[in-house]
């Protein structure tokens, strides 16, 4: 039996190469972004490649990847508008290439690479696209640049990552090694390769590129948010190109990347009612009546398995676990908690089929849960503990007929009185923890510790789940 049933793309468990950090982008409403001035003159400014990694956490809505002042370059994913959904659009300021293909996926990692030759004689050499890894061919919409035009990179010009000249189109999601090279047009082997076990494509150490006089890369490993080599947004190709951060804060550095693809909340699943997903999916807030939805990892047949939700507001009527990925299939939109095992509502654990496991005390705004399930004991002995504030309060177990299920993490809310739950898998901490604990392979940062009585259980990310395949 596997340990999982979605193990997405861009994440294997041993790379050779492993990226350290991610940056969250919050959103519009958070106004999140990075911009820098290149300050030189180019290597070669009618040669250049954008690379960078992202996961998005919001797709209906049209969204921006990299932009500078004078529109040489826009990256777009997520056209809001677009009548076939969301799609993506690469352009500069004198010619464009439009979808047509859909991502729809935040739940994984993807790697994208824009090459720009202006030299090149056949205009539609003169841009090339890439997608984890394979060059992207066909296009809605087609306009190339003039022969030898020069736009990208130039002294002056200032580049806006996760936003536009604007300063709107706020990327809602988190971006990871993020690079310009300055005088050559690379593909994506550069940059990436094809994992021989997999087949997944994953990133490479870039320290041997030539970034070129007006290059960076973006590794977002420093602590502060100052525009130096000891911030977020630290330019560490040689260049200095350091990046000047608007309204980041420290926890929006994450160890959820490319390499480890952590657990966050789902907005493409809608099991009942409706919701609103916020801080790069880590934050539930449901919207009317009975609200739920499930995160974007499941686990099967074997392993232990540990995740943190805080019950933040309205905690009455809010709950949080594991549920039956069968059975929550088979009732499409509807009271989930027949499939449900955990912690539910103020006073009680439920059990598989909804039935109450026993009374305790009641749940406050600003208590934290912890829910670690155990499929690697016996059958007929495997459970879900389940803790309040570091003390265990109940286990359950799951019954023999459910045993070797697929489980994923569920939250809601009950009532017209909207829920808010704050969740923790380890990658991105909501809320930041004070004690910051990572479990027995050295991932996630939680309140309190995943090993509970000796029994070591592990956060959901793809290094964990894929070592317990």
């Amino acid at each position: 039996m596997t340990a999982q049933t979605i193990l997405p793309a861009n994440s294997v468990v041993d790379t050779g190469f492993n990226v350290d950090n991610s940056l969250r982008f919050r959103g519009a409403t958070a106004n999140t972004y990075l911009t820098a001035t290149f300050g030189s003159a180019p290597t070669l400014a009618t040669k250049n490649t954008i690379s960078l990694w992202f996961k998005r956490s919001l797709i209906d809505a049209t969204q921006q990847l990299y932009a500078t002042n004078n529109n040489a370059a826009n990256i777009i994913f997520s056209r809001s508008g677009a009548s076939t959904g969301p799609t993506a659009a690469f352009y500069t300021n004198s010619g464009q290439l439009l979808g047509p293909r859909l991502y729809r996926d935040t739940s994984a990692w993807m790697h994208f690479v824009f090459a720009f030759d202006s030299t090149q004689g056949t205009e539609a050499n003169r841009f090339k696209v890439y997608i984890n890894g394979v060059e992207e061919t066909s296009f809605d919409n087609t306009a190339y640049p003039a022969q030898e035009a020069s736009q990208l990179g130039v002294n002056g010009q200032e580049i806006q990552i996760g936003t536009r000249a604007n300063y709107d189109r706020i990327f809602d999601g988190y971006m990871a090694e993020t690079a310009f090279v300055d005088g050559q047009a690379l593909n994506a082997t550069s940059f990436g390769e094809f994992d021989s076990d997999s087949g997944i494509w994953k990133p490479i150490d870039l320290s041997d590129l030539t970034f070129g006089n007006n290059g960076f890369y973006l590794e977002y490993k420093g602590t502060g948010t100052n525009a130096d080599s000891s911030g977020i947004g630290a330019d560490t190709s040689g260049n200095d190109l350091h990046f000047a951060v608007n309204a980041f804060t420290a926890a929006d550095q994450s160890t959820d990347t490319c390499t480890n693809n952590f657990c966050t909340l789902n907005p493409l699943i809608n099991i009942e009612g409706s919701y609103t997903l916020s801080e790069g999916n880590t934050e539930f807030l449901g919207t009317a009546g009975n609200d739920a939805t499930f995160g974007t990892l499941s686990v099967q047949g074997s392993g232990k398995w540990y995740f943190e939700a805080e019950f933040d507001t309205n905690s009455s009527v809010s709950y949080a676990g594991f549920a039956d990925v069968e059975l929550v299939n088979n009732i499409g939109t509807g009271n989930p908690i027949s499939s449900f095992i955990g912690m539910y509502r103020d006073d009680h654990t439920i059990q598989i089929g909804g039935s109450s496991e026993g009374a305790y005390t009641d749940v406050s705004d600003g208590d934290i849960f912890g829910f670690a399930m155990n499929l690697d004991a016996a059958s007929g002995s495997r459970t879900v503990i389940v803790q309040k504030n570091g003390s265990t309060i109940d286990t359950v177990t799951i019954p023999t007929a459910n045993e070797n299920n697929a489980f994923i993490p569920v939250v809601g809310d009950t009532s017209a009185t909207d829920g808010k739950l704050k969740m923790n898998f380890g990658g991105t901490p909501n809320p930041t923890p004070s004690s910051a604990v990572s479990d027995a392979k050295g991932f996630g940062a939680f309140e309190y510790s995943p090993t509970i009585g000796g029994v070591a259980y592990l956060a959901l990310c793809t290094k964990n789940i894929g070592s317990s395949g």
